[in-house]
């Protein structure tokens, strides 16, 4: 099946060009906070993905990051060779089996002016397939440039796509990375969201053939009534006729009106039912309970009734830490958690 594109997008810069860039948003969320480690030396990371020809259109998606340790500098220049390549790879096959590499990241505080020459010899040698990506970002200014490799140059493109979708793979990493250095999240748990997304479809198509049903009865009943009047009709002379219609006409409402009583109580009962659940569900646990749950852990599943505030007062005591939550993972938005979501504690 050809691969569709994302449809939860965000555009960044002018997006003309060709070939098409987009950026998972775990993966623009991991090549942010690499920045905090470009500080005093520079930070390398190979980019994972697929080039793609899609709708007449060249298209990258990058999907997955490895940070590259073995980089170093000798002089000021950028020291990348054939064993730190062939590590990158090693990772990139044992953290995204299914993707290409297709590119690498640059992090460092200061412009590419001074490595352009550096970094022009290093996608040559490591990188050189066309439309691969180069990613330049300024740890002290905060700011990126994307390149593409055409026409056997690397070329700077006007803006790229951050989209959002599923990205086990790149979750799984970014936990694997935080254990490396002495962080212990919770493990990986079966990503629920799915289950409750593909649920949540079912009822609605549930709900939507049981009103579909009752409009079907209650035609065919308005049709009765309509049948049985006009043969009431047809015998007004006769009375002991006219006695039959009336108590068809009686059983007939009886028969339509007390599953409308029966659905009424049903209803009733469910929004009661509903009530108190969410009642039971609406207490906010003890902060030391949750900490007891997270212990040492600086990881999270979003549960229903969740937000991030709510988050914040479990773990913390109080709403302060949701701005830090949101920069760990990424989020713009506070109100675009889902059930299932695995979030990064700071």
């Amino acid at each position: 099946m050809e691969r569709q594109f994302p449809k939860n997008v965000r555009q960044i810069g002018n997006v003309s060009d060709e070939p098409k860039i987009y950026v998972e948003d775990y993966v623009d969320t991991y090549l942010n906070q690499l920045k905090e480690k470009a500080a005093k030396e520079p930070v390398m990371a190979v980019l994972a993905g697929e080039i793609v020809t899609q709708e007449g259109q060249e298209v990258v998606y990058i999907s997955g990051a490895v940070r590259v340790e073995e980089v170093k500098t000798e002089n000021g220049k950028l020291e990348f060779d054939i064993e730190a390549s062939d590590r990158a790879e090693e990772l990139r096959k044992e953290h995204f089996p299914t993707c290409q590499t297709i590119g690498w990241c640059l992090i460092e505080s200061g412009n590419l002016m001074g490595q352009e020459q550096e970094a022009a010899r290093i996608h040559e040698r490591f990188f050189a397939k066309a439309n691969s990506i180069f990613i330049h970002k300024d740890a002290v200014e905060n700011e990126e440039v994307f390149y593409a490799y055409k026409f056997g140059e690397l070329m700077q493109m006007g803006g790229h796509y951050i989209y959002y979708e599923k990205n086990p793979d790149m979750q799984n990493y970014m936990i694997h990375a935080r254990r490396q250095i002495g962080v212990t999240p919770s493990e990986v748990v079966e990503d629920r969201a799915a289950k409750d997304f593909r649920s949540a479809i079912r009822e609605q198509l549930e709900a939507k053939e049981h009103h579909q049903n009752s409009r079907f009865v209650y035609a065919a009943s308005i049709l009765l009534i309509v049948v049985v009047l006009a043969m009431g009709i047809s015998t007004m002379n006769n009375y002991d006729k006219m006695e039959a219609v009336q108590t068809s006409l009686e059983t007939l409402s009886q028969t339509v009106t007390e599953p409308k009583q029966k659905a009424e109580t049903l209803s009733g009962k469910e929004s009661k039912k509903d009530t108190q659940s969410v009642q039971k569900t609406g207490t906010v646990p003890e902060i030391s309970t949750v900490q007891e749950q997270l212990g040492d852990e600086e990881y999270y599943e979003v549960v229903k009734g969740d937000t991030l505030d709510r988050i914040s007062e479990k773990v913390y005591g109080d709403a302060s830490h949701v701005d830090a939550i949101c920069r760990m993972n990424g989020l713009s938005d506070g109100n675009l958690i889902y059930i299932g979501q695995k979030l990064l504690l700071p």
